[in-house]
């Protein structure tokens, strides 16, 4: 894909107080396929005109009255903080080229004007800012893809306890350290985890089977296991679980459902 036509459209703004040089940059410029070409005399419009234009380069002089190109470019910084600020600085002057780029210009042209390079820097930095235009809109189009791939999976996850809260007794989760981030029915109870009493006594034997295979992260459909109340009533539950993983394969921790199935005493 060549980046040709949209370097050619290209909106270009020159900012310098003389006529001769505004005159030859547009020439120039013209000749050499660049249609979105504009100028001003006065330095105080420049930053009130990228504001309004928006500009993908701004031919900068750094001698002016009234206001001076350094001046400018605080302006036109204070717009594009943590954007690139697309500026050449037209100068005169060899010692203050070093100035200009540490005041944020992204390159500079000699005067007087060689020809040649005013359209090999202007050409190469446009090529460069183009690239950043695209970046940017990839960067705002992933984010906003990221976004919504987030809102739909965490619909998709409040669904899905919707539907698990409806199918069975109890819900949970637990992450990678074993620590409940989310509880529902007597899970709690049954691996033994409560601080207080538990209002019924577990099958010691079924709890340690159920706790080995969480230990052991293996997945686990419709694990029975039983509890025997204080009068004597006896209580039978079905528990599934599944371990998590990230993409990498690490482990995350469980999700679970449970319901009982109360059998005779």
């Amino acid at each position: 894909m060549t980046l040709e036509p949209g370097i050619l459209a290209a909106r270009i703004l020159i900012v310098d107080d003389q006529p001769a040089n505004v005159h030859l940059l547009k020439r120039l410029l013209g000749e050499a396929g660049y249609g979105n070409v504009t100028s001003t005399m006065d330095p105080t419009q420049a930053c009130e005109l990228d504001r309004r234009n928006d500009y993908d380069l701004i031919l900068l002089d750094l001698q002016m009255p009234a206001m001076d190109g350094f001046s400018v470019m605080e302006g036109l910084n204070a717009r594009h903080v943590g954007s690139y600020l697309p500026v050449i600085v037209l100068t005169a002057q060899p010692d203050q080229k070093l100035r200009a780029l540490q005041a944020g210009a992204k390159d500079f042209i000699s005067k007087p004007f060689d020809l040649i390079e005013v359209k090999t820097r202007i050409h190469n930095m446009l090529e460069v800012r183009l690239l950043y235009r695209k970046l940017e809109a990839y960067s705002k189009e992933l984010e906003k893809a990221v976004a919504e791939r987030t809102a739909e999976l965490r619909e998709s996850e409040a669904r899905y306890r919707s539907l698990t809260e409806l199918a069975s007794d109890w819900y949970w989760e637990q992450d990678e350290q074993g620590r409940f981030t989310q509880v529902s029915g007597p899970v709690m109870d049954m691996l033994g985890v409560r601080a207080d009493p538990p209002s019924g006594i577990w099958d010691e034997a079924e709890r340690a089977a159920l706790q080995a295979a969480i230990a052991a992260r293996r997945p686990f459909i419709d694990f029975l296991v039983h509890r025997r109340q204080p009068d004597g009533a006896r209580q039978q539950f079905r528990v599934s679980g599944q371990p998590m993983f990230d993409p990498a394969c690490r482990f995350l921790g469980y999700r679970g459902v449970g319901v009982e199935t109360t059998a005779g005493a």
